[in-house]
């Protein structure tokens, strides 16, 4: 085995700051495996050995027992890189995020969202220099996933009971009422209606997907009509029981109920709950009435004004909507009827419960967030 030119020795002090810095765990690989490159070498080993024993080219043991040779521990540190110096100092790529992440009225500037070509011009007039480019600052937003340019709507909670109605259906989410478990003999429905499902008929057939070609959907249609889908969701078994109706209103989701619990296992079950909103045919203590009078074991739980977000059905509803009525098609409403009755026959047959994360703890995170925009924003519930 031919002996490297370039012979380690190394003193007490070199040998314990190179072996430190080996076993740091907070030091980059690279340095980490260049320090034993050295310790390898200075123990005697070849830089073929060497290359086994690190799992590495015997190219790169050469030049890095080399580097350490020539120049100490320095060496062991990448070298200067070419390229074009930097152009824009940390501090302005700074000041033009920060601008970005403020609203455009707060700097007296006429716009409801920021873009790319607007910052840049704004950076020039506030004197912010060397001014960048509207290039420029779309790579630097880029980099932290900052994009003024796009908005969401949202909604503060106004119920002043807000805490603690979400956190009851939270607890129904996770088998929990009351602080008590739930029985294998209880359920838990999430039920709701969705309104004004269109039965549009495309004047030509779509085309179907081929190679480099998406589905092609005609953009001109006839209608034939609206209908309501009104469905309860099992959130722990992951069963949708829903029917067609001409609208929504309490006669149809009376029919619903009686669909729901005249069927086994909720006719004998112990208890089962129902998660519902604020909707017109299901609100406040008369439909929970209805539903109790009717059925004994039964109990309506209502969400809190501005939560249909928390209700599991409309989760479902986002599904039949991608996957059945987007794009649509359907010839009359017993064409579209009969197409979300057999999407449903196949989503019970395939489908699992949701992988439901939001918990209480969660619901208190949000409205301490809530509370810094809204004096008057519901307070969290104890855990």
């Amino acid at each position: 085995m031919p002996t490297s030119p370039y012979v380690i020795c190394l003193g007490d002090a070199e040998r314990a700051e190179l072996e430190s810095l080996s076993r740091r765990a907070t030091a980059p690989h690279r340095m980490v495996l260049r320090t034993r490159i050295v310790l390898l070498a200075a123990a005697g080993a070849g830089n073929s050995e060497i290359a086994g024993r690190l799992s590495i080219c015997e190219d790169t043991a050469r030049k890095w027992r080399r580097r350490y040779w020539e120049k100490g521990l320095g060496g062991l540190c990448d070298a200067p890189r070419p390229g074009r110096p930097r152009v824009f100092p940390a501090a302005v790529a700074a000041q033009v995020k920060a601008l970005a992440c403020e609203m455009p009225a707060a700097s007296g500037t006429p716009l409801a969202r920021w873009t790319c070509p607007e910052l840049a011009r704004k950076a020039a007039a506030d004197g912010i220099a060397p001014t960048p480019s509207p290039s420029t600052v779309r790579r630097w937003l880029a980099g932290d996933a900052i994009r003024p340019w796009q908005h969401q709507s949202w909604i503060f909670p106004r119920d002043p009971h807000f805490a603690l109605k979400a956190s009851r259906v939270l607890d129904l989410y996770q088998r929990e009422w009351d602080g008590k478990p739930l029985g294998c003999e209880e359920y838990v429905i999430s039920a709701d209606e969705k309104p004004g499902v269109q039965a549009r008929m495309r004047i030509h057939l779509p085309l179907p997907a081929g190679p480099g070609r998406a589905v092609r959907t005609e953009s001109e249609y006839r209608r034939y009509g609206t209908l309501a889908y009104l469905a309860a969701y099992d959130v722990h078994r992951a069963k949708v029981m829903g029917r067609c109706e001409p609208s929504t209103g309490i006669k149809p989701f009376t029919a619903l109920v009686d669909q729901v619990m005249t069927a086994e296992p909720y006719a004998s079950a112990k208890r089962v709950f129902w998660v519902v909103d604020n909707g017109a045919s299901h609100r406040n203590w008369a439909a929970a009435a209805r539903l109790s009078d009717a059925y004994p074991n039964a109990q309506m739980v209502h969400l809190p004004v501005h939560a249909s977000w928390l209700n599991q059905v409309e989760v479902y509803f986002s599904v039949i909507q991608r996957k059945l009525l987007t794009p649509d098609d359907f010839e009359d409403l017993d064409e579209l009827a009969a197409q979300i009755l057999a999407f449903e026959n196949h989503y019970n047959a395939v489908a699992g419960p949701f992988d439901w994360k939001f918990t209480r703890a969660d619901l208190n995170q949000l409205l301490v967030r809530i509370k810094r925009h809204d004096r008057h924003a519901p307070q969290p519930m104890a855990a």
